[in-house]
């Protein structure tokens, strides 16, 4: 599906990297006297840069120069052991080749500065064809600024951009996109081409209480969008309410996947939550089936 886009988080989504960045911010507190904290404590803390990560694990008031320092000293340590226990998830390199394999265009976007997002993409899916790698980088604003979406997206339909038909929505992605084991609800939703509503059947791993509302919400992607991306659909799947606002911020479909770094609780507002890549899978590629049959 050559107009189609997934967009995914990095941390916590692609691979776990909780071990490698608790164990460098507990180095960097330990050189400057200060209590470290476990991983669990950790899991809370990541997701919005290092920068916000050393301040959060810091002691309450901790001055600029100490937080300078602390980054520093994280920095030193984690970009040489950045590999050491980080691993992809179970299935991940195998999802991201069918989906490149299907004609899915890939990318990555990440609050992880960009030397570090770039050294874990090449170390672990070196022969995935991302058509964007995009992390913390001067200039460029933090999720959840949609910039960084339409950066990928740019990056993804440069010099192809879709021929112009049938709007494939977040809503056409969340109602058509079924799990094999899933039980089914109903609710109304409006239909990209009319506006008019519809009962659909959609997968139980939509929050059944927040269907209704989402349904209205989500009629489509922006005009300026649903032209250039007509035919196909992009969505941002990833494990936090920033990549799920993210998503709602750039106007496009949100997964959340619950295998992350934090609870299922934070992902309600996306439009499907999956909690194996095996479900993942079927998402994504069932919705392919289903624009090719269409």
């Amino acid at each position: 599906m050559d107009n189609s886009l997934v967009i995914f988080d990095l941390d916590g989504t692609l691979i776990d990297t909780i071990g490698d960045l608790s164990a460098a911010v507990e180095y960097a507190l330990s050189e400057g006297g200060f209590p470290g904290h476990s991983v669990e404590e950790y899991r809370a803390m990541v997701g919005h840069g290092i920068r916000n990560l050393v301040t959060r694990a810091l002691p309450e008031g901790a001055s600029d120069e100490v937080i300078e320092l602390s980054l520093s000293r994280f920095l030193d340590y984690y970009t040489s052991h950045i590999d050491v226990l980080s691993r992809p998830y179970p299935g991940i390199q195998d999802l991201l080749h069918e989906l490149s394999d299907s004609g899915i265009k890939l990318a990555v976007t990440s609050n992880k500065f960009q030397a570090g997002t770039e050294t874990l993409i090449r170390r672990f899916f070196t022969d995935i064809p991302f058509a964007k790698i995009l992390g913390n980088a001067p200039g460029l604003p933090l999720k959840p600024d949609p910039e960084v979406v339409r950066l990928a997206m740019d990056a993804a339909f440069a010099g192809s951009p879709p021929a112009r038909g049938r709007v494939h929505s977040r809503v056409a992605l969340r109602l058509r996109s079924g799990l094999a084991a899933a039980e089914y609800g109903r609710c109304a939703v409006a239909q990209p081409e009319t506006g008019a509503e519809e009962a659909r059947s959609i997968p139980a791993t939509i929050y059944p209480d927040r269907a209704r509302s989402a349904g209205r919400r989500n009629r489509a992607l922006p005009p300026h969008d649903s032209e250039r991306y007509s035919g196909g659909y992009v969505v941002l799947v990833g494990d936090s309410a920033t990549d799920i606002r993210t998503a709602r911020n750039a106007g496009i479909g949100a997964i959340g996947v619950s295998w992350g770094f934090r609870p299922k609780a934070d992902l309600m507002e996306a439009d499907v939550v999956v909690d194996t890549v095996d479900q993942l899978r079927e998402v994504l590629l069932r919705e392919t089936d289903n624009l090719n049959t269409d």
